[in-house]
């Protein structure tokens, strides 16, 4: 067996390591055998010189093994799973996990809370009062067998070597490599223990993977790793070159969705919904095909069957679901300050990035995991890329605890903004998609 400082050194000087060495190396670190110097300088030689299909895949399992797993064979299935891999706006999550539930899926989603420009589903859906979001997994199974939905924290027990290397990687600058986001991601998803998984990797100015050939690759790479453990695996590439909904906050995309679910809002935010939904449907054999997926999915969010499991859920973790019915009932701030354009134009860029580092400013967000969230704030863009802005007429608002925060912030939003003399098409949502 490899010693921590061979297995460096091994990677160092570009070798390609085997699965038994990666599994020493980072089951020791989880169990606190490596030290963090020691790993940082494995992530630095692994950044440095790539690692390949089969790294990604052993690393990956390694992680599983550091803690439990979810078993979710005791469920009637079909179990499926969706991951972003985070942009700004997207609150796709509290859209499709309810559509998916009512089509007959039963999910079980472990999600997370935003840290720097994206948005967190728990902060999301802890702005309902009273929502739980940690629950044990024996209260998770028996919700999921219930009603076919739980969208809950992960647990401490499962993938703690993720956690571990995901917090080193954040401070030694090794987060941009695809093998290791790819890994991951895919520990947390097979640790999830769904049989059919969902990948909606982003791309553009909003994405961690800004061209559409890294995000293929990325999503190539989870899928090839979904499919080796044994799980029904696929993946879209997805727009970020703009907010996906109109919404940058917690509670206001709590409310985007339900008006999704309530059939009153339409655009790129419902689009995508109801194209994820469809495909995890082909994913999990109720349909055909995507298209037929999709055609399933809007029948469920036009008769409200969405609407009712995302009532469901709201009650069986203990939130006021009548914040589905009554809106004013989530956080609000006190001041709305609506955002005007200052020139005549197309809108041919948006910073989108900077749009949700602007709403965690306003206290949307955090940038360390102790900060405390503002539910209420939000920054709001209805402006989309590609429409004509007339000088003067309002492109967005700004939700703010106090006046000069929504001042500052209505600046910032405008230079956010690239308005042309020229109409401009918008890119497509979907570029592409990646299967098994």
């Amino acid at each position: 067996m490899s010693t921590p400082i061979e297995t460096i050194a091994r990677k160092r000087d570009g070798a390609e390591l085997g699965r038994d060495e990666l599994a020493e190396l980072i089951g020791g670190y989880a169990r606190e055998q490596v030290p963090d110097y020691q790993m940082a300088a494995f992530l630095m030689a692994g950044y440095l010189n790539g690692f390949t299909r089969a790294e990604a895949a052993a690393m990956t399992e390694a992680m599983v093994a550091s803690g439990d797993s979810l078993d979710l064979s005791g469920l009637r299935g079909p179990t499926v799973d969706k991951h972003s891999t985070g942009g700004v706006a997207d609150g796709t999550t509290l859209i499709v996990a309810p559509l998916a539930a009512a089509l007959g899926m039963q999910v079980v989603k472990l999600s997370g809370r935003g840290l720097g420009h994206t948005g967190g589903t728990l902060d999301k859906l802890e702005s309902i009062p009273g929502m739980r979001v940690e629950l044990g997994e024996r209260a998770m199974l028996d919700q999921a067998e219930r009603i076919g939905l739980v969208v809950a924290a992960q647990s401490g027990e499962l993938v703690p070597a993720d956690r571990a290397i995901y917090a080193l990687r954040d401070v030694t600058a090794t987060v941009g490599n695809p093998a290791l986001i790819a890994a991951s991601v895919m520990s947390k998803k097979l640790a999830g223990g769904a049989a059919v998984i969902l990948l909606d990797v982003k791309t553009g100015p909003g994405a961690f993977m800004k061209s559409p050939e890294s995000a293929a690759e990325l999503a190539g790479l989870c899928v090839d790793i979904g499919a080796k453990a044994g799980r029904t695996t696929a993946a879209l590439v997805t727009d970020m070159s703009q907010p996906l909904g109109d919404l940058v906050g917690n509670a206001v995309e709590v409310r985007e969705a339900v008006e999704v679910l309530r059939g009153e809002r339409g655009g790129r935010l419902t689009e995508l919904s109801l194209v994820l939904t469809g495909h995890l449907a082909a994913l999990a054999g109720l349909v055909p095909g995507p298209d037929e997926g999709v055609q399933a999915a809007a029948a469920a969010l036009a008769d409200g069957r969405g609407l009712e499991k995302l009532r469901a859920m709201v009650e069986a973790q203990g939130g006021d679901a009548k914040v589905l019915d009554d809106l004013s009932l989530l956080p609000s701030a006190p001041v709305t300050l609506p955002v005007l354009a200052e020139e005549t134009g197309w809108l041919a860029a948006v910073d989108t990035e900077g749009v949700g580092r602007l709403a965690a400013s306003l206290g949307a967000g955090r940038q360390r995991k102790t900060d405390t969230i503002d539910p209420a704030v939000a920054v709001e863009l209805t402006a989309k890329l590609g429409d004509r802005v007339e000088a003067g007429a309002p492109v967005g608002a700004i939700m703010a605890a106090v006046r000069a925060a929504a001042e500052r912030a209505a600046a910032g939003l405008l230079g956010l903004l690239d308005v042309g003399p020229d109409p401009v098409e918008p890119p497509p949502l979907v570029r592409g998609e990646v299967r098994a």
